[in-house]
């Protein structure tokens, strides 16, 4: 499972939501403002420093004006590709 902030679908899923923001040309302080938190938040978020839920992974699109949904069946779509690009050897515990 994916526990940490390091994990590589973790890191895609950063990757996205920080394209997704830009795309959308919001700066990290619009986006707190609009989620009413701090620019610092955004920014440790997009760092991985600080791990997000489901709740404020869904907050963030809906102040994005993104389609959760979407969203996720494109990050599925990426994470993938990347799975095919290079696969992972997983530990299978009794």
């Amino acid at each position: 499972m994916a526990a940490s902030t390091h994990h590589r679908d973790y890191q895609l899923l950063l990757r996205l939501l920080k394209e997704t923001r830009q795309k959308a040309s919001v700066a990290q302080t619009e986006l707190a403002a609009r989620l009413d938190t701090t620019q610092t938040f955004i920014s440790k978020v997009e760092r991985g420093e600080r791990r997000l839920d489901l709740i404020e992974l869904v907050e963030i699109f809906e102040a994005l004006s993104i389609a959760p949904e979407a969203w996720i069946k494109d990050f599925l779509q990426h994470r993938k590709a990347e799975h095919k690009q290079h696969p992972v050897t997983r530990k299978i515990s009794a």
